[in-house]
């Protein structure tokens, strides 16, 4: 077993991998809350009369918005938190040392390469060496 430690990590790659994680989670609440608030703001609208209708057409372009915002919402917040916890985690180990991890080949011992096979020749025996 070997071990290694975690000294450093990017901060850029880790701030994207956040961002998209995050921006997946965001699509997921967001497609949900949206379609909530465009289903009850859609019942409401049929059911109100004058000045409520307007509230209600306001719940369905509400579900609209979600669907876009909470994503892009997410995506930006995930992204910054994911800067601020590398960037949080490269000092921490500069000072105190990185995470110590313990790994063991999925192979124990070294296998070694068979040897390459014989090369052909087009008169590879002589007449007298024919084999029969």
């Amino acid at each position: 077993m070997s071990k290694m430690v975690i000294r450093r990590i990017g901060v850029l790659s880790v701030a994207k991998i956040y961002g998209v994680l995050m921006a997946v989670c965001g699509l997921i609440f967001g497609v949900i809350y949206g379609l909530f608030a465009m289903v009850f703001g859609a019942a409401m609208l049929s059911q109100s009369t004058g000045g409520s209708r307007a509230a209600a057409a306001g719940g369905v372009i509400g579900g609209l918005a979600a669907l876009v915002m909470i994503p892009v919402f997410y995506a930006v917040a995930g992204f910054i938190i994911g800067a601020l916890s590398a960037l949080l985690y490269n000092a921490g180990a500069s000072i105190i040392g990185g995470v110590e991890l313990e790994l063991e080949s999925a192979t124990p011992e070294y296998i070694a390469a068979p040897p390459p096979p014989p090369q052909w020749a087009p008169n590879q025996y002589s007449s007298s060496e024919q084999p029969r």
